[in-house]
């Protein structure tokens, strides 16, 4: 289950897909099968040759590409891996994950 997200960062987040931009979004989850994590960070593209590559980077293989056919294919990254990855890229999504709380805060 996905939350703490609004429509306008999928959206975003869909745009530079669309755009052949490697995408980031992160958001919070749960999933009962890995039970430590909070996050997703879902990683997309819609150059498949392009998100494989990205993804040797970081030991990902181009089988672990969630294919979707509307086009918003993508690695889901949790645990460690998305910590590391967010890391080398540069994202601090505890920062993004805190602004959208305070955000939702501010709206009650």
């Amino acid at each position: 289950m996905a939350f703490g997200i609004n429509r306008q960062q999928l959206e975003e987040w869909k745009r530079k897909i669309d755009e052949g931009q490697i995408a980031f979004i992160t958001h919070f989850w749960y999933d009962e099968r890995f039970p430590r994590a909070k996050t997703v960070t879902k990683v997309g593209c819609k150059d498949l040759d392009k998100l494989a590559e990205w993804g040797k980077k970081y030991g990902l293989k181009r089988e672990w590409i969630h294919r979707r056919k509307d086009g918003y294919s993508h690695f889901d990254l949790i645990g460690d891996l998305e910590k590391k990855v967010l890391e080398k890229e540069g994202i601090d999504p505890g920062a993004v994950l805190f602004r959208k709380l305070s955000t939702t805060e501010k709206e009650k």
